[in-house]
């Protein structure tokens, strides 16, 4: 048998090649959209990818699926579980609770796995000339190491309101499935350490049915569903925006995209004129360098890890958007963006010194300078981590207003005070900071040590159960 795991660290997103050496057939499950590094491993094993299949509609990242068939010509299965409104709606072969995918001398046979989504599937696969006995077990979003999959995000980021209740029970029941396999079957998930569709999920990749028995907390609760379902449904992080548009191009036709483009880079007359009509400027340098001299209306969201997701948040998907990056990262960032579908760039420019714009710079403060503002009149200090952050310790006066909602909720900070913005370690902070530049803000600061540097400094917080919150 041949496995492989391919983990994108963007997203904490994982997919698998599974292939029958012998045959030299292979499957492909969870496939992220940019397919090159599938047809890579299938070339260099000498494996032929015949089959295609997902766990369930992905929320957190455009899926591969249907890009990896047209390049192949393998055939595409999908779960027809969970009813009418949780189809696909684009041609598959179904798959329901007990059917088997053989992919040469493999089996994987399909277990309905609700809870996460209620069409949700898991894949149980069995290596016939080694054993009859089953050896792993691919769980999508359903168990993953330390944690299991969150049932709210259909509420909350798509907008179906009463389904997570439902989907907290059903997810009770599935894991009364997990609890009956083999406890040394390997347990492979579509998620690590990192991705918001849990709220505990462990740093490695992959565990076993009996580890997760004893370690995850899901299974500490007996049959008490009422105390797992408050637990499991309380402190998930929020959804970034971008889910909604994830689950429903997942479901429906959409166009394909099969190569990693490659876009132009901008000389000044062809940048200036597409900033004077409006489109948007994303900046990937560090802050450190963005805060020396940016684009007036340019939003920083660094090019590292979170590049996307802080895309997804701040980015919709009809607008064009122009780049500041360095051409040698130009293929990373395009292969972060279309791994959720923003597919929309005009271009980029290396370098905002020669883009013939005058720059702004920002203003960066030092923790003594913050301590000045704490209490003060004339002040607003803002935090911008998520809720349950602030929740758990917070710095006496700041109000909560998370960075990835923070363009809906302007109207809470007030253009006659000092505004003073944090967060945990600076880098939502600059974006924040940014976003309320290019609103008409002037009056901003932006204390970019965060929690981290105050609490070095001995600095107090207050939890919430110690003083009222302030949230949007």
């Amino acid at each position: 048998m041949f496995f492989q795991h391919v983990y994108d660290k963007s997203l904490a997103q994982g997919s698998y090649v599974v292939g029958c050496q012998a045959t030299g057939e292979a499957i492909v499950i969870d496939a992220q959209r940019d397919i090159d590094v599938y047809l890579d491993i299938a070339r260099q094993n000498n494996l032929l990818i015949t089959h295609i299949t997902e766990t369930h509609i992905h929320a957190d990242f455009l899926c591969g699926s249907r890009e990896l068939a047209a390049v192949t010509g393998a055939s595409v299965y999908l779960s027809d579980e969970g009813g009418s409104d949780w189809q696909y709606q684009f041609d598959h072969i179904g798959l329901k609770d007990g059917d088997v995918i053989k992919v040469g001398n493999l089996s994987l046979a399909v277990m309905h796995t609700p809870g996460h989504t209620p069409e949700s599937i898991s894949f149980l696969l069995t290596d016939h000339p080694a054993t009859e006995k089953p050896v792993m077990v691919f769980t999508g979003d359903f168990v993953f190491v330390g944690d299991i999959g969150r049932p709210d995000l259909l509420e909350k980021a798509a907008g179906l309101i009463g389904t997570k209740e439902i989907g907290a029970r059903q997810m009770f029941r599935s894991l009364k499935k997990f609890a009956a396999l083999p406890e040394y079957v390997q347990v492979w998930s579509a998620h690590g350490a990192g991705s918001a569709c849990g709220k505990a999920l462990g740093a490695v990749h992959s565990s076993t049915v009996g580890y997760e028995k004893i370690r995850n907390w899901a299974f500490r609760y007996g049959e008490d569903e009422q105390s797992f379902t408050d637990y499991l449904l309380a402190d998930q992080p929020e959804p970034p925006k971008y889910f909604a548009m994830m689950k429903l191009l997942n479901k429906v036709n959409r166009p394909l995209l099969t190569e990693v483009p490659v876009h132009p880079e901008l000389n000044k007359e062809q940048f200036i004129s597409a900033y004077e009509k409006g489109i948007k400027v994303i900046d990937t340098r560090k802050k450190t360098d963005f805060a020396k001299g940016f684009i007036p209306g340019s939003l920083n969201i660094q090019g590292n890890n979170s590049f996307a997701t802080w895309c997804g948040w701040l980015l919709n998907y009809q607008e064009q958007f122009i780049l500041v990056a360095d051409g040698s990262q130009m293929e990373d960032l395009t292969r972060k963006l279309m791994r959720i579908g923003l597919d929309n760039m005009y271009g980029y420019i290396p370098d905002v010194y020669e883009s013939g714009i005058e720059l702004q710079t920002a203003d960066v403060i030092s923790l003594e300078e913050f301590k000045t503002y704490i209490n003060n009149d004339d002040a607003q200090v803002v935090d911008v981590r998520g809720i349950t952050e602030y929740e758990a310790g917070h710095i006496d006066g700041a109000i909560n207003l998370f960075v990835g909602t923070l363009g809906d909720n302007l109207d809470k900070i007030s253009k006659d005070k000092q505004v003073v913005v944090h967060c945990q370690a600076g880098d939502r902070s600059a974006v924040a900071c940014s976003l309320l530049a290019k609103n008409g803000f002037k009056n901003v600061k932006n204390f970019s040590g965060g929690m981290k540097e105050w609490l070095a400094g001995k600095g107090e917080t207050i939890a919430c159960k110690e003083a009222t919150c302030i949230n949007a």
